[in-house]
């Protein structure tokens, strides 16, 4: 979650966007799951993006517990939120706010052990947190997951429990439940602190219907008159511009692909105005990732099949 705080490097960053181009299989998320039945959907899921991936820093994982609630406060424990601890009283120093641009989680997790080499399980005290947005909680959580053998997977789109009447730019954490048999949406920003803030009375390990909705889902909306574009985005970024982009960063995302929330394509960016045949096949991406697990094959294909939906050849985490 962003608030309103004035954050003048990233409200330049998300406005500048890169060139088209066709990004690796290595960068997409590795291969394709085949046949697209639940079961390789889920191993697709269970395995690291180049973005979740701890690489050399994976023996921080070692002994960590497997239940959800205890992963989430590890997340919590280490990392500190540019936007949402001021508004809990407690101050970010200027000079660290950089470490949001940190991508990879590999590189995260080396940063955390430099600010303090405990395990991950000891909280840090809050100046020894990395500096981190939403998205990054969910990367780690998503990458802690993985690890536990959980199919997990990062969703960007939009939280309605922040501002009343608002749907603001946001990244939460699904991941398969076998006992429930569906995939369960986390939020693991909120703590019990935050909750209370903002006056929560929701479980946010298994968020209600509604309370997040994916790009995709907002896109659709917009597009048939139900949502308004104006109310989505964040602080002054707001409209159909800024959908079109979380729409197609959680394209990217369940392809394994978790950009930054600046990091843009050229179909991305308030000074692109999309075609026609732009908009037919957003529409179409967005109906693909709405269809859920029965067009998961589709969807990836889609993907893998449209360069302007994914990052420059020349870019790299």
């Amino acid at each position: 979650m962003k608030t309103r705080l004035t954050t003048g490097y990233y409200l330049l960053a998300i406005l500048i966007c890169c060139g088209a181009g066709i990004i690796s299989a290595a960068c997409a998320g590795g291969a394709l799951p085949g046949k697209g039945n639940m079961k390789n959907i889920l191993a697709y899921y269970q395995t690291q993006g180049i973005m979740t991936d701890p690489g050399s820093k994976e023996d921080l994982y070692r002994e960590l517990p497997r239940e959800i609630p205890s992963l989430v406060k590890i997340v919590q424990g280490v990392m500190a939120h540019v936007y949402m601890d001021p508004i809990l009283g407690r101050a970010i120093p200027e000079e660290r706010k950089k470490e949001v641009e940190i991508r990879t989680l590999e590189t995260k997790l080396e940063r955390i052990s430099q600010l303090d080499s405990r395990p991950l399980k000891e909280v840090r005290p809050f100046e020894k947190r990395l500096v981190s947005n939403c998205r990054d909680y969910s990367l780690f959580l998503c990458s802690l997951l993985r690890n536990q053998g959980y199919s997990a997977r990062a969703r960007c789109g939009f939280a309605t429990y922040f501002t009343p009447g608002r749907f603001e730019d946001h990244w939460i954490v699904e991941y398969w439940d076998t006992s429930k048999n569906r995939w369960v949406k986390v939020d693991p920003q909120l703590t019990p602190e935050a909750c209370q803030t903002f006056k929560l009375d929701f479980n946010p390990l298994d968020l209600p219907e509604g309370k997040f909705l994916s790009g995709s889902q907002v896109w659709l909306k917009c597009r048939k008159g139900e949502i308004d574009p104006e109310l989505c985005g964040i602080q002054h970024l707001k409209g159909l511009w800024f959908v079109r982009g979380d729409l197609i960063r959680d394209l990217m995302a369940l392809n394994k692909l978790e950009i930054l929330p600046w990091d843009c394509n050229e179909l991305m960016g308030k000074d692109r105005e999309p075609s026609p045949e732009d908009n037919q096949l957003l529409d179409e991406a967005a109906s693909l990732v709405e269809g859920g697990d029965k067009t998961f094959p589709a969807m990836q294909t889609f993907y893998q099949s449209h360069p302007s939906f994914r990052m420059p050849k020349n870019w790299m985490p």
